[in-house]
């Protein structure tokens, strides 16, 4: 019970921390609604230069321009929601140079979970809609066959994409105890390998599928799922039923940031050294 209460306590700690922050950024309405309109922006620009290299060219890697938007609405729709709930953890270099880390070792809730709900962007809400839209397009025009096993497939794929991206965050996070000034190393993985998602796998060279589909398993989120609700063959030999360990690869995303997170916090002495 007592645990239950201390949970319950956390809970509303956490909540009124977020509120704060959302009434706070909402205070300003026109300010906001630039800032909503500058993110959406940012996705339009990103989907345009897509649609500019379909100009040129009938196919990408086996993939039309349809299918793309498939990979590319599910990338970004993901990758907007991991970093709307813990993309401030890119802040980590500010937080140690400044010592306002140090603060968060005085309160009695753990420090990852502190350092993931201290902050919430809004503006980045018109990212993950912007990805919404895309996606949804992507599924009518690139012609789905919907089957139960489809409509699973994706109900699993989205869940597990955004746990995939946040892992990142989170391991970014923890090497940064290691790093001087190294959120741009990092920022290279995390927000690249956004990038990477967003395109045919079928097409990167052997570095990049080492990279980013197996140690950061980011083609996991929307170019094998794409695959698979599209019934087209999977590359590199693999068999067709290999976008379903997409939570799988989520899991190892955790485990590879929890670790990172575990040898990082291990590793810090304070900001006095």
């Amino acid at each position: 019970m007592a645990e239950a209460g201390t949970l319950r306590g956390d809970l509303t700690a956490y909540r009124a921390v977020l509120s704060s922050r959302v009434r706070a950024q909402r205070a300003y309405a026109a300010s906001f609604r630039l800032d909503l309109v500058g993110a959406a922006l940012i996705t339009v620009v990103e989907f345009a230069e897509v649609w500019v290299l379909f100009g040129q060219v009938d196919a990408i890697g086996g993939l039309t321009l349809a299918s793309v938007m498939l990979v590319f609405g599910l990338a970004e729709m993901t990758f907007s929601t991991a970093d709307l709930l813990v993309g401030h953890c890119d802040r980590m270099p500010t937080y140690v140079r400044a010592g306002t880390l140090d603060v968060f070792y005085l309160r009695p809730q753990p420090v990852l979970a502190q350092l993931m709900t201290s902050d919430i962007d809004l503006r980045r809400v018109a990212r993950v809609a912007g990805g919404m839209v895309i996606l949804v397009v992507g599924l009518v025009v690139s012609g789905v066959r919907w089957t139960p096993e489809k409509v699973a497939l994706l109900a699993v794929t989205i869940p597990a994409a955004v746990a995939i991206y946040a892992g990142l965050f989170i391991a970014a996070a923890g090497v940064q105890f290691f790093l001087i000034n190294g959120a741009e190393t990092t920022n290279a993985f995390v927000y690249g390998g956004r990038y990477a998602a967003s395109q045919p796998a079928s097409v990167w060279p052997r570095s990049l599928v080492l990279v980013f589909g197996l140690i950061f398993p980011v083609a996991f989120t929307g170019y094998l799922p794409a695959l698979a609700l599209l019934d087209l063959p999977v590359p590199f030999g693999l068999p067709g039923w290999t976008a379903w360990l997409t939570p799988v690869a989520a899991v190892w995303s955790w485990l590879v940031a929890l670790g990172c997170w575990r040898l990082g916090t291990r590793h810090y002495q304070g900001a006095g050294g």
